[in-house]
């Protein structure tokens, strides 16, 4: 399904999204079927393998007809875990531009890895919530678990999709990431989506206001989004381009294939530089570029999930 030829004019673009979100997550899960990581498919769908000693009256003889196997139903009150979706919205993530590109720009390829998320913490009953954030908290929601609060989220990335794009917005992380840090009270799954533009300086103070977070026992997770070819690789024909920066507006005409290796040495550093400051915080790293899908998004979940329980 491509999801961006839906007419959002006749078509209910939020039971869409949904819909989109679904058939991600029946996919993946189906896959895991099929992959090492089986195991993934029982410990987090809406069933977990019977016990000696627990209750018949929770098995799920359907489920038994089917597979031969004996399954106990989960509910709701079994939910031990918060996740809180946390996305970087400012003016950097609307690359790439081109509205003829059959790829997603940055922000929507957040959105929606955040959509089939939700989608799979549903069937985790897992708790979850959303925050859109650039030099300041633009929308922060507690985590809930109900299908209402589902919907309402799912209803707020489709706005934000359908957003007309604000040039020169920039991004300030200690200012949201403190103000953040003060209104998740109880201890909590951070995800970030963010494609960490700026300087050396810029990306450190990321990391120095994430120390609270982390003081509060918080697990993260920073998903680095980019555009691999473009952003990571510089791979534009040898001509003349004007470069624009979203956020301050400058403007510099150049080759870039004459600075290509140099601007390579240049993003390997930023790379490491970035990977070294996640490994001192404690914090699982990954890049993320946005022409991979969301098969990836969703396991690196899994395998943190699978870690804290």
């Amino acid at each position: 399904m491509a999801i961006r030829q839906l007419d959002n004019d006749s078509i209910n673009f939020v039971e869409n999204l949904d819909f989109f979100a679904n058939q991600v997550v029946e996919g993946f899960l189906t896959g895991l079927h099929k992959s090492p990581f089986h195991g993934f498919s029982v410990e987090f769908a809406e069933h977990r393998m019977y016990n000696n000693g627990d209750s018949i009256k929770n098995i799920d003889w359907k489920l038994y007809a089917r597979s031969d196997k004996l399954f106990v139903k989960r509910f709701e009150e079994e939910t031990n875990l918060r996740c809180h979706l946390v996305i970087d919205s400012s003016s950097s993530m609307f690359f790439p531009l081109d509205k003829s590109s059959h790829y997603n720009n940055k922000l929507d390829f957040s959105l929606f890895s955040s959509a089939c998320l939700m989608n799979l913490f549903r069937r985790q009953r897992d708790a979850f919530g959303i925050t859109l954030f650039s030099d300041k908290i633009e929308l922060h929601t507690d985590a809930k678990v109900t299908k209402k609060h589902y919907f309402r989220l799912v209803h707020e990335l489709e706005k934000k999709i359908l957003e007309r794009k604000k040039i020169n917005q920039k991004t300030h992380f200690p200012n949201v990431l403190n103000e953040l840090a003060e209104r998740i009270k109880k201890r909590s799954l951070i995800i970030i989506f963010s494609d960490l533009q700026g300087s050396f300086e810029k990306v450190n103070e990321l990391f120095y206001s994430l120390r609270n977070l982390k003081h509060k026992k918080n697990e993260i997770i920073l998903f680095h989004v980019q555009d691999f070819d473009k952003e990571g690789e510089l791979n534009f024909k040898n001509q003349f381009y004007n470069f624009i920066d979203l956020e301050s507006n400058e403007e510099v005409k150049m080759n870039p294939f004459l600075f290509k290796k140099e601007y390579q040495d240049s993003q390997i550093k930023t790379y490491d530089f970035i990977k070294l400051k996640c490994a001192q915080y404690k914090i699982d790293y990954f890049s993320s570029d946005i022409k991979e899908g969301y098969a990836n998004i969703l396991k690196s979940y899994l395998i943190k999930r699978s870690k804290l329980f």
